[in-house]
């Protein structure tokens, strides 16, 4: 299975879906896991004002919170809601 489509059942499924994500510059956002997934939810990708320390930040810490939610799925798998941080 492609790896979109298990962060879409595994991860993205337990979350309301986003209309719009914010995103820094950084290539990887551009890649073909990004470009599909943004694709299956029908969601757009809006990118950030370089060096604005406003949405840095902010995109800095749904990043954190995201990197510790697919951390803790795939250490606990469907029942890492159990060991939430």
């Amino acid at each position: 299975m492609d790896t979109y489509l298990l962060f879409w059942n595994n991860i993205m499924a337990q979350c309301d879906v986003p209309r719009t994500i914010n995103s820094d510059r950084r290539p990887k956002f551009k890649s073909e896991f990004w470009t599909n997934l943004y694709e299956i939810l029908g969601t757009k990708l809006a990118f950030s004002t370089a060096y604005h320390p406003q949405t840095d930040g902010l995109e800095e810490s749904m990043s954190q919170n995201l990197k510790d939610t697919i951390r803790r799925f795939c250490a606990y798998g469907m029942e890492y809601k159990d060991h939430e941080g």
